[in-house]
């Protein structure tokens, strides 16, 4: 999928707040993917460098979207390949699809303490300020849309709607065995783990050419988790999409149900990794983003 990679730099916070609209005069950051080619920059932040995507909309304006990918993937596989990016651009809307801090091309921590909902939430709030972007849309896929429903309840006056793919119920801590998957991701044997679910992220991980040891910090329980308060006292429009076959995201009726503004939409004949690029998915977002301009 990606067939050149090099590096653009925004060296620094303090050069960034002065000129937000900066762009390197000598991109180097660039990754092609066979159907088009996109360029993607990194942020230098106090906290960690954020590499992105700024892709702008094709014909009528309607706004900006935030993309937040998913655990072990990267804006490029969640956004970038599944045609994600294109649909939006050419429904009008302006794209920036981040990696989040341990993912792709961002900056690597390996101590557990350096990652939770909140901190990717930050970096990401960071990012569109250092872009200049006061309010735009958000979508998440599974662990991004517990990363937007952080984002939703911290700053809800930037999100006129916002979109949680592939997270459901499970929202509160998922189905537990982490402990499972970091140990796989952290072995030197990709078949050392017998539980299916850990061999399975070993295996993505290792197919997206993924930083393992960064992803096993990740995957870590976090101190800090969204909880049934933070969701009931969420304020925006909210559209949870999950597969009806999706045992890691659980129900979307049950979650939307809990959201003073949700709504439920049941990805048909689906399950977590074949629902991210499906059409009706799609076609819904735009639809709820249109409905919430």
């Amino acid at each position: 999928m990606v067939d050149a990679v090099h590096v653009r730099v925004v060296q620094s916070e303090q050069f960034a707040k002065h000129l937000p609209h900066h762009r390197a005069a000598q991109g180097e950051f660039v990754v092609v993917n066979s159907a088009t080619s996109e360029e993607q920059q990194i942020f230098s932040g106090e906290r960690a460098s954020i590499a992105y995507f700024d892709l702008a909309s094709v014909g009528a304006e309607r706004g900006t979207v935030l993309l937040v990918h998913g655990f072990a993937s990267t804006a490029q596989v969640n956004w970038i390949g599944t045609s994600w990016s294109q649909t939006l651009r050419q429904a009008g809307y302006r794209v920036i699809a981040l990696d989040n801090r341990g993912h792709g091309a961002s900056q690597k921590f390996y101590d557990p303490a350096d990652y939770g909902p909140d901190i990717f939430a930050a970096d990401a709030l960071a990012l569109l300020d250092y872009l200049g972007v006061e309010r735009c849309y958000l979508m998440g896929y599974s662990m991004g849309a517990r990363i937007s429903c952080w984002l939703a309840h911290q700053a809800p006056q930037r999100f006129p709607a916002v979109v949680f793919g592939g997270m459901g119920e499970h929202i509160y801590g998922g189905r537990g065995g982490y402990a499972e998957i970091a140990e796989a991701l952290e072995a030197d044997d990709p078949d050392a783990s017998d539980n299916p679910a850990a061999k399975g992220f070993r295996i993505f991980a290792d197919r997206v050419g993924a930083d393992r040891l960064a992803l096993a910090a990740c995957i870590r329980p976090s101190a800090q988790q969204l909880t049934p308060e933070i969701v009931a006292g969420l304020t925006v429009p909210v559209l949870v999409a999950v597969g009806d076959e999706d045992g890691i995201g659980g129900s979307a009726t049950v979650l939307a149900d809990q959201i003073p503004s949700g709504e439920a939409f049941v990805i048909e004949g689906k399950d977590h990794m074949k629902a991210v690029g499906d059409l009706s998915y799609k076609k819904r977002v735009v639809a709820f983003f249109e409905a919430h301009s």
